[in-house]
């Protein structure tokens, strides 16, 4: 019997690149973004290159309703989600005190506010079947203070808190929760957060999508907990514990800084 996954931010970048790689490997699929005609052409792609079916539905899961929306869909639908991927996010870049507060706001309820929201309706499911996946699309940014994206770190570091305490809870359910903790990746993320001059993104080399995806993928099904991707990333993500944390603030101050 086939898997059906659900992804949340699937119009791009990672959830995007997600979205293929489960559809190569035979898992059906439900997606939702804002953007409704991103996800019918997706729709459409994959359902004609593999044989899965795909639905969608489009929703801005920063809006408190959207959630149990999204999960009144799939009961209608009787879609079980044995595979649930909340990979929907974004960031904003700059001093907090001039940063817009709406933008703000709407970080923090589609980062963290949104992604437990969903775990909590789609968990219970998993438990009663004994059977499940989550992947939570954390980042790097998880390890460490950041500075002039200081609250778009602090959700990431929730996620992969949250993550890590989670699949403490349900591993005796046989489902699984994975952290994926990707560096700075090619896609629209850095245009939306506004940091395209920010010497972190200016400088230094990125991986696409599509790699972070299959690396998270595979991560997954592996069980693994907490993936970080990329061997530098996972340096440095060690070294975040063991350095005193003003130098590692003011260091991660003077690399997001404009060229």
């Amino acid at each position: 019997m086939q898997q059906t996954s659900l992804i949340t931010g699937a119009s791009s970048g990672i959830g995007l690149e997600l979205a293929r790689v489960m559809a190569r490997n035979g898992i059906n699929l439900v997606l939702t973004a804002r953007r409704e005609e991103r996800l019918n052409q997706l729709k459409k792609e994959l359902e004609n290159q593999y044989s899965v079916r795909v639905h969608f539905i489009p929703l801005d899961l920063a809006k408190p309703e959207s959630p149990q929306q999204l999960y009144n869909f799939c009961q209608k639908e009787e879609l079980n989600i044995d595979i649930l991927i909340n990979n929907a996010g974004i960031g904003d870049y700059g001093l907090f005190q001039k940063n817009e507060w709406e933008k703000t706001a709407t970080m923090i309820d589609l980062n963290m506010k949104s992604l437990t929201h969903l775990t909590r309706l789609f968990l219970p499911d998993m438990i009663q079947r004994k059977n499940g996946r989550i992947m939570n699309v954390a980042s790097t940014a998880s390890f460490q203070p950041g500075p002039l994206m200081s609250v778009y770190y602090a959700t990431k570091h929730y996620v992969l808190a949250f993550s890590e305490a989670l699949a403490n809870e349900v591993a005796e359910h046989n489902v699984t929760v994975t952290a994926l903790c990707p560096g700075p990746t090619k896609s629209e993320f850095q245009e939306t957060a506004n940091m395209q001059k920010s010497k972190l993104v200016d400088r230094l080399p990125m991986p696409d999508s599509a790699e972070v995806a299959e690396y998270g993928y595979r991560a997954m099904v592996n069980g693994k907990r907490v993936a970080v991707h990329g061997v530098m990333n996972k340096i440095m993500a060690k070294a975040m514990s063991f350095l005193p944390r003003c130098w590692v603030t003011a260091t991660v101050r003077k690399i997001q800084e404009r060229k």
